[in-house]
């Protein structure tokens, strides 16, 4: 019966491979077709596009944006790379070791960069959060105006601190995750997510504030409801306060969806799924979870740099497809991961590049 099945799935491959000549077909000692090896959903698989996009050092996230153009944090070259869906590069802009992405409703930029600055006669370097204003350059990125956020004049006694992930709601308030060492404070602990909303002035600008940070989430949390060294921020295109966490520090659940619920009895956030609930909440099923990315259906997408993997879930959490692993040869610590328009992009951080996938299911 398995025999009968690679030939059926080698077949559908050469057929996929004939009628798509712009994508590479897996090949079949590559899918592993154990109930365990989550490569395989029936006869679907996830088929690679080519042309692959190189020329990159070190990049930790993508971003589709809302335009809609491709964002990439060329981490270890300094700079933001602006794309066309096509992959033609349209701009660059000089950021120091930008890591992650996300875009507001006005189609400002947010990156979580790095900066140097002296403070007593030496230079120092800083993590940072930085907003790019695209429109008013007509999205000529090398021009756009940068304005730093983060970090405020009394974060520089921290100099260890990170912000490392950052998510937009649909009245543009956003979140910025930051990591650290420092948790023994319990006013302002390094890990944790702030909150900012963005306010008119009367002149027509908005000006960014910084309104507190998301409650009962314990910075060092070995479970649930956990800030321990978050590595990505997600938020879902739809009117509410959702978000999806990863998490990298000592954790058994290192993904986390999260409620936002109003109610007389509470307002805040809860656990959306349960421990030992679903798929994606079982303990110890992630090693570095260092990206996220929701479609429009509603199914997660998390790269996991430890086990050069992307993993897929649905809404509900139960694992649909999940491919790569070090044995395939295929991802090297893959980082950002992002969706659009039936394309998977995945930021392969260790190969220098970034992968576009689409689904053997929706080729033509």
């Amino acid at each position: 019966m398995l025999f009968n099945y690679k030939i059926y799935l080698f077949i559908l491959l050469l057929v996929i491979g004939f009628f798509c000549s712009c994508a590479d077909k897996f090949d079949i000692n590559d899918l592993d077709l154990d109930d365990g090896g989550g490569n395989v959903a029936g006869d679907t698989v996830y088929v690679q596009i080519n042309p692959v996009w190189e020329g990159f050092n070190r990049p930790q996230d993508v971003m589709v944006g809302r335009e809609p153009f491709i964002y990439i944090a060329d981490t270890d070259n300094d700079r933001i790379v602006l794309l066309n869906l096509d992959g033609q590069i349209l701009g660059t802009k000089v950021i120091q070791r930008p890591v992650a992405f996300a875009q507001d409703y006005r189609l400002n930029l947010f990156v979580c960069a790095q900066f140097d600055t002296v403070i007593n006669g030496l230079t120092q370097t800083y993590s940072a959060v930085y907003k790019l204003d695209l429109v008013s350059v007509n999205h000529q990125i090398e021009l756009a105006p940068v304005k730093r956020i983060l970090p405020r004049p009394q974060d520089f006694a921290q100099p260890l601190r990170e912000y490392t992930g950052a998510c937009v709601f649909y009245d543009n308030s956003y979140l910025i995750s930051r990591k650290g060492p420092n948790n023994s404070n319990l006013i302002d602990p390094d890990n944790a997510v702030l909150i900012f909303v963005q306010k008119k002035l009367a002149d027509g600008a908005y000006k960014d504030s910084l309104v507190g940070r998301v409650p009962l989430l314990d910075p060092t949390g070995s479970g649930i409801m956990s800030a321990n060294q978050i590595s990505s921020l997600t938020s879902f295109n739809s009117r509410n306060f959702n978000i999806n966490l990863t998490l990298i520090g000592d954790n058994s659940f290192k993904f986390q969806p999260l409620e936002y619920i109003s109610s007389p009895d509470f307002t805040g956030y809860r656990m959306a799924l349960q421990p030992e609930s679903r798929d994606v909440m079982m303990p110890g099923i992630f090693l570095r979870p260092e990206g996220s990315a929701i479609d429009n259906s509603g199914n997660i997408y998390i790269a996991d740099a430890d086990k050069d993997t992307v993993f897929k879930y649905n809404s509900f959490g139960d694992e649909l497809i999940s491919f790569g692993g070090p044995e395939k040869d295929k991802f090297n610590e893959p980082h950002g991961v992002a969706f659009f328009n039936k394309t998977l992009y995945v930021a392969d951080t260790g190969n220098n590049r970034i992968l576009r996938f689409i689904l053997s299911t929706e080729l033509q």
